[in-house]
């Protein structure tokens, strides 16, 4: 289901600095998938473009986003409270396949603001009876979300000052706690994804790669937001693709990132 619709705040909340938690009531939440993304538009009229922002967690009311509050349209959404109205557009993308990595054991990793979407697949992973670990990437100490994913899966820390978990990234803590598995779900910063894309060859897992890029439209229209590919794709008839639409999760071995 796509379609753009008036959602109510229910909740807005500040987990880190600058890293908001906002639940909104929409009709949409009952058809989100783990990995999918919204568009949120600013009422500020200069700012014609929607913000996209992955999906963190939804049930059959509401969803909930987790962002970072870093340029001036995710700034005035951060200042919205509760009871305000936004216009959203929904639900975009292709997301994580459950189905794919059934029978398998999954790890998921996140990144930075590329850790939100990991909960909802861990809920999803978890509903389905799929075993799965959760290691995830901080800068520092502000381990936002931590708590959440602990109630539902093991859940391991890096950060790259050292101040929480292993010291370094979150391949560094796979490698710490000698931690096994058979597919990765991943999101975060393009380095991170090329190390796990690479560790995944060298280790025969699979990988499911989440892609963060600006987007125009959020529907495919622009071409604003592609990725090289290793197959033709069938909309551009060259070798990339939209990450708004194929994408933003892509198995990895597909994309030349």
């Amino acid at each position: 289901m796509k379609k753009k619709v008036s959602a109510v705040i229910t909740e807005q909340t500040e987990l880190a600095p600058h890293i908001y938690s906002l639940r909104l009531k929409t009709e949409l939440a009952a058809y989100a998938c783990p990995g999918q993304f919204i568009g949120i538009y600013p009422r500020d009229g200069s700012r014609l473009l929607m913000r996209p922002i992955s999906i963190c967690d939804a049930d059959n009311e509401e969803l909930r986003m987790v962002y970072r509050a870093g340029g001036k349209g995710t700034i005035e959404i951060s200042s919205y409270k509760e009871g305000d109205t936004l216009d959203i557009l929904g639900v975009l993308g292709n997301g994580y396949d459950i189905n794919a990595v059934s029978g398998k054991k999954v790890l998921l990793l996140g990144g930075g603001i590329g850790i939100p979407p990991m909960l909802y697949a861990a809920k999803k992973l978890k509903s389905a009876g799929i075993d799965c670990n959760a290691v995830l990437g901080y800068a520092d100490g502000n381990t936002f979300l931590k708590d959440d994913f602990e109630s539902v899966c093991p859940t391991f820390v890096a950060s790259m000052d050292g101040s929480v978990g292993t010291k370094g990234t979150v391949i560094d803590a796979i490698n710490a706690e000698d931690l096994k598995g058979d597919a990765f779900f991943s999101c975060g910063p393009m380095p991170m994804l090329k190390a796990v894309k690479a560790y995944a060859a060298e280790h025969s897992m699979k990988a499911y790669i989440s892609l963060e890029e600006r987007m125009a439209c959020g529907v495919g229209a622009c071409l604003g937001c592609v990725v090289k590919t290793n197959e033709t794709d069938g909309h551009t008839h060259v070798k990339n693709t939209r990450i708004c639409t194929e994408g933003p999760v892509f198995e990895a071995e597909v994309v030349d990132i």
